[in-house]
């Protein structure tokens, strides 16, 4: 099977990709302490990996009650901005594109990280989750979250500003775009989901009310920043983290008729990579094309074959790819003229620590 749709290249809203193969956003946990600052050393990952078409970056925090896990980066501060400049200028020394992936985790975090105790969500419903957190002994453990606190509506008012600011950020320091997280369970996707959303007023109960936050976050970023810049990743068939509901298609479908009027430059399918993962339809593929005139972009369990027999069936326009890049910082190439793939050499290294398994992988060498 022919991999030349690949390799077609093709704009991301206004952005011109050199090629369909996207980065997908892998969170690393490399930031500075304090302050959860993006650094130099993830300069050199990011730049390694700029031959993909885009990169988007790990989940940023928007804030700093957005935060779920240790060391992940924020876009909320000075010197968090200074430190993404590090990042966006090797990438684009290099000749790349990035977007900055933006993050709320909402239920999905842990009591360390808050000055109460709890997280927050829309209803006061745990998520029967882990998340990883270091300890004072400076080892990193996956603990569960607590029952969280739910929003007022004033505070989601907040938060919508909240990401409004954090896009305005990225683009000080120098991305060509931002992706807002929308799904696998995060705030967004905790309010779509009548199984984590009880809420009785405008945004909670029916679709309309449940997609109204995520509608009201895509339409401030876009006004902000122009919505050709901004994309969404969304995660209709993944149900873990308590997200199991039978109204999850047709709420996403309902919510990306939305985000079609706002024009924003893409949807982002996040599909589940395990053997037993639930099948995305080629029903729903074709709804979602019907509904939404941007670019799709699918991540999960994609060879470069499934991928490019997506695109050539006209059901997504790029394809991303994660745990590939960790090893190969040259995948695009690699694929390209079909040289063989490393892999992971020590898993301990995907979260924390130091080059190590983060910067040490090497480019293909005959």
């Amino acid at each position: 099977m022919s991999i030349k749709s690949l390799f077609n290249a093709k704009k991301i809203g206004d952005t011109p990709l050199n090629n369909r193969i996207v980065m997908a956003p892998m969170t690393r946990s490399r930031t500075a302490q304090p302050g959860d600052i993006p650094t130099e050393l993830m300069a050199t990952y990011y730049a390694q990996r700029a031959s993909a078409g885009l990169i988007i970056s790990e989940a940023t925090q928007i804030s700093p009650q957005g935060k779920g896990y240790s060391f992940t980066p924020g876009i909320y501060s000075q010197e968090q901005i200074e430190g993404w400049k590090l990042v966006t200028q090797a990438v684009h020394n290099e000749g790349g594109k990035i977007f900055l992936q933006l993050w709320h985790v909402g239920r999905m975090s842990h009591p360390s990280f808050h000055s109460d105790g709890l997280p927050v969500a829309p209803s006061a419903l745990a998520p029967d989750a882990q998340v990883w957190v270091v300890g004072d002994d400076g080892q990193g453990r996956m603990l569960d979250c607590p029952t969280p606190r739910a929003l007022s509506a004033l505070e989601i008012k907040a938060i919508v500003n909240d990401y409004k600011q954090a896009a305005i950020n990225a683009i000080k320091a120098g991305f060509d775009g931002v992706e807002v997280h929308g799904g696998n369970g995060y705030l967004i996707d905790q309010f779509l989901r009548r199984s984590s959303n009880k809420r009785l007023d405008e945004y909670g109960g029916s679709q309309e009310n449940r997609i109204r936050f995520a509608c009201e976050i895509i339409a401030a970023i876009s006004g902000a920043i122009g919505a050709h810049k901004v994309g969404i990743r969304l995660a209709p068939f993944i149900t873990q983290r308590g997200m199991d509901d039978n109204e999850a298609i047709e709420t996403i479908l309902l919510a990306a008729n939305k985000f079609d009027d706002i024009g924003i430059a893409y949807i982002h399918l996040a599909e589940a990579d395990w053997d037993d993962a639930p099948t995305v339809t080629r029903e729903f593929r074709e709804a979602l094309r019907r509904g939404f005139s941007g670019a799709i972009m699918v991540a999960g369990n994609y060879t470069e074959q499934t991928g490019a027999e997506l695109i050539d069936k006209g059901l997504a326009d790029f394809i991303a790819f994660g745990r590939r890049f960790i090893a190969n910082p040259d995948l695009p190439y690699r694929i390209e003229h079909q040289l063989p793939l490393s892999s992971i050499t020590d898993h301990a290294t995907l979260f924390g620590g130091t080059a190590v398994g983060y910067t040490d992988y090497l480019p293909y060498q005959q």
